[in-house]
């Protein structure tokens, strides 16, 4: 549950921190909080992955989720266009998101493959 936690405090710090970008063109002072929120948010990634979260999945929940936030809340703060299509490629990068997220647990529960002797092995013993 903590590295769930983690993560989404690191997507809402990078998403403040994208948002503030927009902000600070108007009030450079926001410029600071751009540099605390991305600098906050890359270390609280780096504390899911210590916390067992998979690289993958991990990455690609925060990916996914900061630019689904943030197209949303630029919408809403900004008056940015949120179009049907738009909302199509969100819907997609949550569904890939997704099949990544799927594919990681079902490679960590298939148990390991086993490796057939290589051909040089098996030719090892015959006589030359």
């Amino acid at each position: 549950m903590r590295k769930w936690l983690l993560l989404a405090t690191a997507i809402l710090l990078e998403v403040t921190a994208t948002l503030s970008l927009r902000g600070a063109l108007d009030h450079p002072a926001f410029y600071v909080l751009v540099a605390l929120g991305y600098v906050g948010s890359l270390t609280v990634l780096a504390l899911v992955l210590r916390a067992g979260l998979a690289l993958e999945v991990a990455y690609g929940i925060w990916g996914a989720s900061g630019v689904a936030l943030t197209a949303i809340l630029a919408a809403l703060f900004f008056g940015d266009p949120l179009t049907g299509v738009m909302g199509i490629g969100i819907a997609l990068v949550i569904g890939g998101v997704l099949c990544v997220e799927l594919g990681a647990q079902s490679a960590r529960s298939a148990p390991p493959a086993q490796s057939a002797p290589s051909p040089r092995s098996r030719d090892e013993g015959a006589p030359s």
